[in-house]
């Protein structure tokens, strides 16, 4: 009697403990415990098809981007990894990822992402103006409220920033990045990041950032898109690398592989730079996510025979995400049962993902939080960094004989295809930004000179086309004015995405416009609305004035009234050259030494662009001092301090970007004749000086690379320069 007592309550124990292991909270679902707990807890509990669903990408929501036309998806499966996110509305996103949460078997909850370029619903200028700022705290705060539009309307990751070293404006895509050189790339990817991401991905403000496109996009042969480039293993690290290294030092969260052919191995299916440099040399533990359809799309490029051969190679060089190619989720099952692909591998993919979902609090905070439009979009403190960053942004190409700003006037005649447009002054990839919400170019100059000057307006012509019907009327209105101005430029579907031209000037039309003005002999002054930098030699011989105000979001006309009414200083200067003619494509400020400097000039056109890096005028002047240094002499180990003064000599006040460049004269590797390695912007008064300094590491700030990556600092002289003023100093 006393054995079958103690069975029973042997029994009655055992079974209490397995009711309370039952009902026990797993331990992924336990917040308290660490992230890297959870992953392996969760991972264990996976089957394959679990594992592989979590490495898939489809759409929710309307797509409206030509270039990613697809078939609604009606059917989400419960256990899908992620979905990009077309709706602003957060219901459509609660409702299928109460589904994953209440539906599948482990309750993972879905991260959904979008292309939040340059703003959400506050549509700030693009990219390649930002970097005209030359302020990076601006678009770090830009960034930010993009972030907070986005995570409160139901995304929870971006696919930005965009940091290809672009150096042919034929390739549409120049403008979504920061330009053509690799440190203000750098500079402007870690402000995006920091933007987007802040300390604390949990934060229901913030999302997860993404670099792209990893690498060497930009480098397209000729200016167009998804093609082959040629880049030598040590030019892809001196001039692509970089912005990515930066980014990935700054806790980025995800990558995106390159559409790009790199040297014969496309960025989809390329292991050195996608295993061996990202995850094992600087330890990446994010992931990878393929552009849409770029996993399927190396059978086009010739190196995969079908869609299985493709995910093989796409999945085991290293990219975790297949975005819209359906070819993880049909083929990568069949290739671990057949022993292709390492179990581990999944199991490595799988907790990337995983990581951010934990790392985005979507585990305990599945749901964005009902708002309205009004909680979440264009705010006013959100207004007013859009048309700061569009004032900074704008960069004044030419003022002859001081036509700028425009005062003692009483007529101003305006005219052009961009003088009432709204839509196109917010660009490509305009995420959820209204035309509605811009300000106008010609409603701008109304809120700037109201009750001041008469403002006449015609169109006088289209973008494009032949029709000149409109030019007799625009001649008349211009003769009675004191001043012209003329607003042209590209439309948004102009620049962007699979938008590559082969000129870089504007249309004849617009040009013959501008001819057609000059007769009424009265000064005209050229706005310049685009997505590239333009071939502008006849406009700029046609014009008093010119200001390139790229695409500027939603600020549009405001900011670009005051700098005509001369209430705002222009500060922007460029981020990327204005050559003098597209011939001359590629040019760029920090090219290798020519053997003969001397010759190997063009016979018809100079040699020289129109507008080099970093060009921007302003109202007022500023006078620089010889540069300073520290020390003329260091051990390579040592640091010194390079200074340079800058005084306001003009009467009024400005900002001035001071742009620090180094050369090393002779190296075992040849070297750019310049290149950027700090800059800085300050307002000075007027009548103020101002001390710039340049802390320089050595190693850092004066080595360089070789094709391995690896750094090195050789003995000998160096310049410093800032603008026309150079010192030389000596590494021991």
């Amino acid at each position: 009697m006393r054995k079958i007592t103690i069975i029973a309550l042997s029994l009655l124990f055992a079974t209490t403990l397995f009711a309370q292991k039952k009902t026990k909270t797993p331990l992924y679902k336990d917040s308290k415990q660490p992230i890297e707990k959870r992953v392996n807890d969760l991972i264990s509990r996976m089957t394959l098809e679990e594992k592989v669903l979590q490495l898939n990408q489809l759409t929710l929501g309307r797509n409206d981007n030509a270039n990613n036309m697809a078939d609604p998806v009606n059917d989400i499966p419960a256990g899908i990894g992620s979905l990009i996110y077309f709706s602003s509305n957060p219901d459509l996103r609660n409702q299928v990822q109460k589904k994953a949460m209440e539906h599948s078997r482990l309750g993972i909850p879905i991260l959904f992402g979008y292309d939040v370029i340059h703003g959400y619903r506050t549509m700030y200028p693009i990219s390649l103006a930002q970097a005209c700022s030359w302020n990076p705290k601006l678009v770090e705060e830009a960034c930010s409220v993009a972030a907070q539009e986005a995570r409160m309307s139901g995304v929870d990751w971006t696919f930005s920033p965009m940091i290809d070293v672009a150096r042919d404006a034929r390739w549409g895509r120049v403008s979504e990045g920061y330009g053509e050189d690799p440190y203000t790339n750098s500079v402007f990817c870690v402000a995006s990041v920091k933007g987007y991401q802040g300390d604390d991905l949990s934060n229901p403000k913030k999302i997860a950032a993404c670099l792209k496109h990893y690498i060497g996009y930009g480098a397209s042969e000729a200016g167009r898109d998804y093609v082959y480039t040629e880049i030598s293993r040590q030019t892809l690290w001196d001039t692509y690398m970089p912005p990515y290294q930066a980014g990935v030092e700054a806790g980025v969260a995800t990558l995106m592989s390159s559409f790009n052919d790199i040297n014969g191995t496309p960025g989809t299916a390329n292991q050195y730079i996608l295993r061996e440099i990202l995850k094992e040399r600087w330890q990446h533990d994010g992931f990878v996510v393929s552009d849409w359809g770029a996993i399927q799309q190396l059978r086009s490029q010739g190196v995969a025979a079908d869609k299985k051969e493709a995910a093989f190679k796409a999945f085991t060089a290293g990219v975790e995400m297949d975005m819209m190619n359906d070819c993880y989720n049909k083929h990568l099952a069949e290739l671990v049962e057949e022993g292709k692909v390492p179990q581990a591998l999944v199991d490595d993919a799988v907790k990337r993902i995983l990581r951010l979902k934990f790392r985005l609090g979507l585990f305990e905070t599945p749901y964005t939080p009902a708002s309205t439009e009004k909680e979440r979009f264009l705010l006013p403190q959100s207004l007013q960094i859009a048309e700061q960053l569009a004032e900074e942004s704008i960069v004044m190409l030419k003022n002859e004989g001081s036509t700028l700003p425009l005062t003692n006037i009483s007529k101003i005649a305006v005219v052009g295809p961009m003088a009432k447009s709204n839509w196109h002054l917010l660009g490509s990839w305009r995420a959820q930004g209204k035309s509605d919400d811009a300000v106008t170019l010609f409603a701008g100059l109304e809120n700037e000179f109201k009750n001041k000057v008469q403002l006449s307006y015609a169109q006088g012509c289209n973008f494009d086309g032949e029709d000149r019907s409109g030019f007799e009327s625009v001649l008349t209105l211009a003769k009675g004015a004191d001043a012209v101005i003329v607003c042209l430029g590209e439309k948004a579907q102009w620049s962007g995405e699979n938008a590559s031209r082969s000129t870089l000037s504007l249309p004849q039309i617009q040009e013959d416009l501008v001819a057609e003005l000059k007769k009424a002999g009265k000064p005209i002054i050229l706005l310049l609305s685009s997505g590239r930098p333009l071939e502008l030699v006849r406009l700029e011989k046609q014009s008093d004035a010119m200001l390139q105000i790229w695409q500027p979001g939603i600020a549009g006309g405001n900011p670009i009234a005051g700098i005509l009414s001369g209430r705002i200083n222009p500060s922007g200067k460029l981020s990327i050259t204005f050559p003098y003619s597209t011939g001359q494509i590629p040019i760029y400020y920090n090219h290798r030494q020519s053997a003969r400097p001397h010759q190997g000039k063009y016979q018809d056109i100079p040699s020289t662009p129109l507008y080099e890096f970093g060009h921007g005028l302003s109202y007022t002047t500023f006078e620089y001092s010889d540069i300073t240094l520290s020390a003329d002499k260091i051990n390579r180990g040592d640091k010194l301090i390079a200074e340079v003064t800058v005084k306001n000599t003009g009467d009024m006040d400005g900002a001035e970007t001071v742009h620090w460049f180094v050369r090393d004269p002779v190296s075992t590797i040849s070297r750019p004749i310049k290149e950027l390695k700090f800059f800085d912007k300050l307002m000075i008064r007027k009548g103020e000086t101002k001390v710039f300094r340049f802390e320089i590491d050595p190693i850092r700030d004066l080595g360089f690379v070789d094709g391995e990556g690896k750094r090195f600092l050789e003995s000998g002289e160096y310049w410093v320069m800032v603008k026309d003023k150079k010192v030389s100093l000596t590494i021991n």
